[in-house]
């Protein structure tokens, strides 16, 4: 089986995370699908393979050699966004991508075009997987999943190939920031691992935002509206000052690189009470502690106009940027720069702009940077990845095993 040809069947898998069930995994069918792996992984002849409660997947490659290789593992993830429905994806390849729109849906009207998506131009001339417009694609993670497996079936099959032991993982839930939250580093046993999922081909990603939540809660005062004059406090109005507060240059759609933002995710409420839910992101981690205070201060300056008790914030902690994990070992970045290079891809340092199981396993004692999937445009209906890049990936996983065999010769 060709690694296109385990892609395209796990994207058959309906694997879709769901962070308001509170239990792990979040949902059954991505049990459906570790299930399947397991098989999968038995026959291709894998050791030590493991399935939990939790749907965290293990197994290893063992080492071919008789000399000390340090253990290296990979890593990708089951679940696909509740961002859009998994169920029924229909892929098809569009071979030769030519340049010009790929309608998807010509009963929906449903275009792919690089009018909107300039980063299909990059792919002309390759064999772009796309959907049907009806459905997210699935790439994020299943082609990391593929990449992975494939990488695993290639080395079985040409074992003059030298390679210390490998250890793969597949867990659930990454999708809701959960990915690493039961994730047994000690019990999976690699020495560092990568993570198969990031987007075009030659990323490779050691930094990620600091991250935290935030839920503001504003409480007002309700009064009869012909009565209300000095009395009445409009939570809702009082909502909107404090999001005025925040810098309006500061948000997502406003910004790049390693500039940070606040994110209004969500805004619910009435005359007495208006929740407001945020991400607050930041790749530097002195300016993160101020972006948390700010909102703090903002509060306090609303409960002095108001009065104290006004509007409360409460933030959380999610994750923290790994480089101060992976930095001390930068031998690592330069294994998977060099297995880019062998593998013919233009490695591309950058940092991401979101989070990573990678970055929570980094902090429980497995460093693990981001290598590219090739997938593009994930979570939604113009999700698409060039077959030529998940082949790239594959490569990739390879050479990083050779290449630390050689090492360690």
């Amino acid at each position: 089986m060709t690694v296109i040809e385990r892609f395209l069947k796990y994207v058959a898998f309906d694997t879709q995370s769901d962070e308001s069930t509170g239990v792990t995994p979040s949902t059954e069918k991505q049990m459906v699908f570790a299930r399947y792996l397991k098989t999968e992984l038995e026959d291709l002849g894998l050791k030590d393979i493991t399935l939990d409660d939790n749907g965290y997947l293990f197994a290893t490659l063992p080492s071919n050699v008789n000399r000390p290789i340090p253990v290296v593992g990979f890593i990708a993830h089951m679940d696909t966004s509740p961002d859009m429905s998994g169920e029924n994806v229909r892929p098809r390849i569009v071979e030769k991508y030519d340049g010009t729109d790929i309608v998807l849906s010509a009963e929906d009207n449903i275009v792919l075009s690089p009018a909107d998506f300039p980063e299909l131009l990059d792919h002309k001339g390759e064999d772009l997987i796309v959907t049907d417009g009806r459905t997210l694609l699935g790439a994020d993670d299943k082609a990391g999943i593929a990449e992975i497996v494939g990488a695993m079936a290639y080395l079985i099959a040409h074992p003059e190939i030298e390679h210390g032991d490998i250890r793969i993982g597949f867990n659930p839930d990454e999708e809701i920031g959960l990915g690493a939250h039961k994730f047994d580093v000690e019990k999976f046993g690699a020495k560092w691992a990568y993570t198969m999922d990031g987007g075009e081909v030659g990323e490779l990603e050691f930094e990620n935002f600091n991250a935290a939540s935030a839920v503001v809660e504003v409480r007002g005062r309700n009064v009869h509206p012909g009565y209300a004059k000095n009395k009445m406090i409009n939570s809702l109005l009082v909502a909107n000052e404090f999001v005025a507060l925040l810098p309006e240059n500061e948000i997502p759609a406003r910004t790049e690189g390693y500039e940070g933002f606040f994110h209004l995710t969500g805004m619910k409420g009435d005359v007495e009470n208006t929740i407001l839910t945020y991400i607050v992101r930041d790749h530097d981690r002195e300016k993160f502690e101020d972006r948390k205070k700010l909102m703090m201060e903002n509060a306090e300056i609303l409960n002095g106009k108001y009065g104290q008790g006004t509007v409360t914030v409460t933030l959380k902690d999610q994750y923290y940027n790994m480089r101060q994990q992976v930095e001390p070992l930068m031998h690592i970045i330069d294994l998977a720069f060099a297995a880019m290079q062998e593998a013919g891809v233009e490695p591309k340092v950058k940092a991401i702009r979101g989070g990573t199981d990678g970055a929570q396993l980094s902090f429980k004692g497995l460093p693990c940077p981001n290598i590219f999937a090739g997938g593009l445009n994930f979570h939604g209906r113009y999700e698409f990845v060039p077959v030529q890049s998940i082949e790239k990936a594959m490569k990739v996983v390879v050479k990083i095993a050779e290449l630390t065999a050689r090492r360690y010769r």
